[in-house]
């Protein structure tokens, strides 16, 4: 009987010292799972060897360092990106995203990132000076995106001028092929695009209808552990110069 004690005893000892050792390890190695759309750039995009890069995943890596995180980013789609995030498949999801009433009713949102604005994208001989311009014409906006909205509130959400499609760069393709007449996206993607594109045959408006948005990164509603971690890391970086550096990077000062 007393063997069979010290033979517990060792057993239970050697639980615990296990126990104690894998606690240490998680802590030291915790990985963010995050999502995007990656068919957004300058804020995200899939380079031809896989790798995604961009403002909004530099943001993240940096948000994730400041927190003793390590990140890793898979590239999901748009709409999936929010069903990943409900579901729990990715802990959290950062895509340009504006944070909203009607989002903030089935997700949490960081504290804003990012100030974003619509922007109206048209060709340089069009008429158009506001987006109520382009009643009856063909409008081109990323599905379920603010463009969206903001043109559905202008002309009605059953407006059959509305040409909804997958990504934005491939509403802007269609516009350059005159399949559309103008294309309504936030400031920071219509400005890249604007530099590929020849200004002498496509220009911007700025509708000074359209409200300021905020960008946020979503994450499992009730989540405000993993939330709390994320506002942390967004504070230190604006702090120390990190965001900033990143912001030039790709906007300028």
């Amino acid at each position: 009987m007393k063997r069979g004690f010290f033979l517990s005893m060792i057993l239970v000892f050697a639980l615990l010292a296990a126990a104690c050792g894998g606690g240490k390890s998680a802590g030291t190695a915790t990985e963010l799972r995050v999502g995007t759309d990656a068919q957004y750039p300058p804020f995200e995009k899939q380079e031809g060897n896989g790798e995604i890069t961009g403002f909004d995943i530099e943001i993240i890596s940096a948000v994730a360092k400041a927190e003793g995180m390590k990140v890793s980013v898979k590239h999901t789609g748009w709409d999936p990106l929010f069903e990943a995030v409900k579901r729990g498949k990715i802990d959290a999801g950062i895509s340009a995203m504006t944070i909203t009433e009607d989002r903030l009713k089935s997700y949490d949102f960081s504290d804003p990132y990012f100030e974003a604005k619509q922007l109206l994208l048209v060709p340089v001989n069009s008429k158009v000076k506001t987006l109520k311009d382009l009643k009856g014409k063909q409008i081109g906006v990323q599905s379920g995106t603010t463009g969206e909205e903001v043109t559905k509130k202008a002309f009605g959400k059953t407006y059959s001028g509305i040409r909804g499609y997958d990504d934005t760069p491939a509403a802007i393709e269609d516009l350059v092929n005159g399949r559309v007449d103008g294309v309504v996206a936030d400031n920071g993607v219509v400005r890249f695009f604007m530099k590929q594109l020849d200004d002498r045959k496509f220009k911007v408006i700025e509708d000074p209808s359209f409200e300021a948005e905020h960008y946020g990164i979503v994450v499992k509603k009730g989540n405000t552990e993993l939330l709390d971690k994320i506002n942390s890391g967004l504070k230190k970086i604006k702090e120390d110069g990190t965001y900033d550096q990143i912001h030039s990077k790709y906007f300028g000062k």
